[in-house]
């Protein structure tokens, strides 16, 4: 398995391949049934498949100041890309100068040069090269020219009748509107925020329920303020493959008059963990109630409680 960042990593013997290229964002049902189908494509002509994506977002670069949520890290985003089987994942530092790059260019210095690609997947949607103006009808223009076939695979659409297409923004736009279970449909899999555990105020421990205070990198697609159930999950040294039922509260706690926007998760029944520093994360599977402020300290508790017995009965059906 390979993970280049960069053209320079990419092997100098790297033999022909099958690419699928895009911003994979949330990698979601319809990254995933492109990125298998290059990886079960390449399988079939016995060659090397390669997923090609950017870092950061090409938005935050083509309209900066207003990026979009993110929904995956790059690490995630990389990981999840290797799960739907592809042999290695390309990421290319997207710039301002790339971002003015002539469509036949990227093909020529990415494609040919660099991952002397036989056959290209992409969505029926996707665009390349200086401001967007590249389709897969350019695409395939440019295959022709240097000897690779392109393919161009239709969006996939949730289920139900008249349903949404599958996108980013729509799972965004679900986020935030705090329907995680939407969302989770639409990404094939629990959306997940990640972060460092930092020291808070503490009030969740005085409570009798001691909370891991997630600090997500900038952008991070977060849910709508509410109580939500869900995991807390981690792959660390001192945590491997720790997965445990949790009550998740996004919110200011306007019960404390507070104003930043903090996103904190109680292992439910664990009193013992001592998580700072270290880098969890946090699944969703439903939204319990929205965030509210209490009159008191004691009406807050009794909700907490209401709260970590909703959680439990929740997880306890789901794996």
């Amino acid at each position: 398995m390979g993970r280049w960042h960069g053209l320079g990593e990419v092997p100098a013997d790297q033999g022909r391949s099958v690419v699928t290229i895009g911003v994979f964002d949330g990698v979601h049902r319809g990254h995933a049934r492109i990125v298998r189908a290059a990886a079960d494509r390449a399988r079939e002509l016995g060659l090397r498949s390669v997923a090609v994506t950017f870092e950061p977002h090409p938005d935050e670069i083509i309209r900066p100041g207003a990026p979009p949520p993110l929904l995956t890290t790059a690490r995630r985003r990389a990981e999840l890309l290797e799960e739907l089987g592809v042999d290695a994942v390309l990421v290319i530092p997207f710039t301002p100068e790339q971002s003015r790059e002539p469509a036949d260019e990227f093909v020529r210095r990415v494609l040919v040069d660099a991952l002397r690609a036989r056959h290209v997947i992409v969505g029926a949607d996707f665009r390349f090269g200086d401001r967007s103006r590249g389709d897969v009808g350019l695409l395939a223009e440019l295959g022709d020219k240097y000897d690779f076939t392109v393919e161009g695979m239709p969006l996939v659409a949730d289920s139900g009748a008249g349903a949404d297409t599958i996108t980013s923004t729509l799972v965004r736009a679900d986020l935030d509107a705090g329907d995680v279970e939407a969302a989770a449909r639409a990404l094939g899999r629990p959306h997940r925020v990640e972060g460092v555990v930092v020291r808070g105020h503490q009030r969740g421990r005085a409570l009798g329920f001691p909370t891991a205070n997630l600090e997500s990198p900038a952008h991070s697609a977060i849910p709508k303020d509410g109580v939500y159930a869900g995991w807390l999950v981690a792959d660390t040294d001192r945590f491997p493959a720790f997965r445990w039922p949790a009550a998740i509260s996004i919110g200011t706690n306007p019960t404390f008059d507070g104003v930043e926007r903090t996103v904190e998760a109680y292992a439910l029944d664990r009193d013992d963990l001592d998580l700072y520093g270290e880098h969890m994360a946090v699944d969703f599977l439903a939204r319990i109630r929205d965030t509210l402020k209490f009159d008191s300290i004691e009406a807050l508790i009794e909700e907490m409680h209401r709260d970590v017995a909703r959680a439990r009965d929740l997880t306890s059906t789901e794996s």
